[in-house]
C-alpha cells in the first residue's frame, strides 16, 4: 500500500513537472515555459502588493492637497517600475529579451512613432506635477480657453469652463504653449471695464461714475479698491479703464456684463455720451471752359487762330 501511495505521488510529481517544464516557442531564440510565466506573473504581484505598502506607507502624514500630487506622481514611477520589474523577471526565466526587442525592432519603431505623442503627454504631465505650475482647482487659460482644473492625469488635464463644458487638454500643449494661471498668486484676479467717452465731457463726473458702480456691486471685493484709469486721447473718444478685483475669475464676464448695463444707464441720466466713429465725406463739383485752340507752327505767321479769322470775314 505504501508503495503504491508513493508511486502515485512520484507520478503527481513527474505530471506537475511536465506541465512546468512545458514551453511556448515563439522562435529558435525565443521561448518561455510555463513555470517561467508563473515567476513573471508572481513578482508583478508582489511588486503591486509591496508598492501599494509603500505609497500607504509615505502618505499616511501628508495633507490631502499634497497627498493627491504625490498619488499622482507616483503613478507614473509605479508603471516604470512595472516594466522594469517585468523584464528582469523574464530575463530570470530564461527568456532572451535583447533577442524579444531584436525580433520586434520593426514593431517597436513603429509603435514609438505613433506612441510618440502619447510619450510626450506624459513626460510634460511629470513636469507639471514636479514643477507645480498648475494644481487641481486653479483657473487656467490655454489657447484662449478658460477653465478651472478638475484633475491632471497621465496624459491628459481635465478642466471645466464657465460654460459648464469640460476641457481635455493634452499635457504637451503646456510645454509648447503659453499658459495663464489666473489663480498662481491666489483666488483673486483682476479685471476691467474700458469706456469711452465723447471730447468735452466732464472727466471727473465719469470717473465718480465708474467708481460709484463699481463699488456697488456685490462680487467686487472691496479691497484693493476699485480705480479709474484715464488711458487715451483716441480720434473720438476720451477712453477709460475701470478696474476692479473678484474673488471668483469664473464670474467675470457676468460681473462686466453687469457694470455695462450699469454704465450705459448712468451716462444717460448723467447726459454724458459715449461715442462712435463719424466721417464727414464733402463733394466738390468743378467746371471747366471749354476752349477751341487751333495750334500753330512755330515760325508761321500765315496761320491765325479760329476767332481772328471769323473776326477778319466780319
Amino acid at each position: 500500500m505504501q508503495d503504491k501511495i508513493e508511486q502515485v505521488k512520484d507520478t503527481i510529481v513527474e505530471e506537475a513537472n511536465s506541465i512546468l517544464d512545458y514551453t511556448f516557442v515563439f522562435s529558435k531564440e525565443i521561448s518561455i515555459t510555463v513555470k517561467g510565466l508563473l515567476f513573471v506573473a508572481i513578482a508583478l504581484v508582489l511588486t503591486a502588493i509591496i508598492l501599494k505598502f509603500v505609497r500607504r506607507l509615505i502618505t499616511r502624514k501628508l495633507p490631502e492637497n499634497d497627498k493627491h500630487k504625490f498619488v499622482t506622481v507616483f503613478t507614473y514611477i509605479r508603471w516604470f517600475v512595472f516594466l522594469v520589474i517585468f523584464l528582469i523577471a523574464m530575463h530570470s526565466s530564461g527568456v532572451n529579451v535583447t533577442a524579444v526587442f531584436a525580433a520586434s525592432a520593426a514593431l517597436l519603431i513603429g509603435v514609438g512613432l505613433a506612441l510618440q505623442t502619447l510619450f510626450q503627454d506624459i513626460i510634460s504631465g511629470i513636469f507639471i506635477l514636479v514643477d507645480q505650475s498648475v494644481h487641481v482647482g486653479d483657473i487656467i487659460e490655454l489657447e484662449g480657453k478658460v477653465g478651472r482644473v478638475l484633475d491632471i492625469r497621465l496624459r491628459t488635464t481635465r478642466a471645466v469652463t464657465v460654460d459648464n463644458k469640460v476641457l481635455v487638454i493634452p499635457n504637451h500643449l503646456y510645454l509648447t504653449n503659453i499658459l495663464f494661471n489666473w489663480t498662481e498668486n491666489g483666488t483673486e484676479t483682476r479685471e476691467s471695464v474700458t469706456v469711452g467717452v465723447s471730447y468735452g465731457s466732464d472727466v471727473e463726473l465719469v470717473k465718480s461714475i465708474l467708481l460709484e458702480k463699481a463699488k456697488n456691486h456685490n462680487k467686487i471685493l472691496s479691497i484693493p479698491e476699485p480705480t479709474v484709469l484715464f488711458t487715451d486721447f483716441a480720434d473720438s473718444s476720451l477712453n477709460f479703464k475701470l478696474v476692479f478685483s473678484l474673488n471668483d475669475g469664473f464670474e467675470t464676464r457676468f460681473v462686466q456684463s453687469d457694470l455695462r448695463f450699469e454704465i450705459d444707464k448712468a451716462f444717460r441720466e448723467n447726459n454724458v455720451t459715449i461715442p462712435f466713429p463719424q466721417r464727414d465725406v464733402h463733394f466738390y463739383q468743378e467746371t471747366k471752359s471749354e476752349l477751341q485752340l487751333v495750334e500753330t507752327k512755330p515760325g508761321n505767321k500765315n496761320k491765325t487762330t479760329k476767332e481772328e479769322k471769323d473776326k477778319e470775314e466780319n
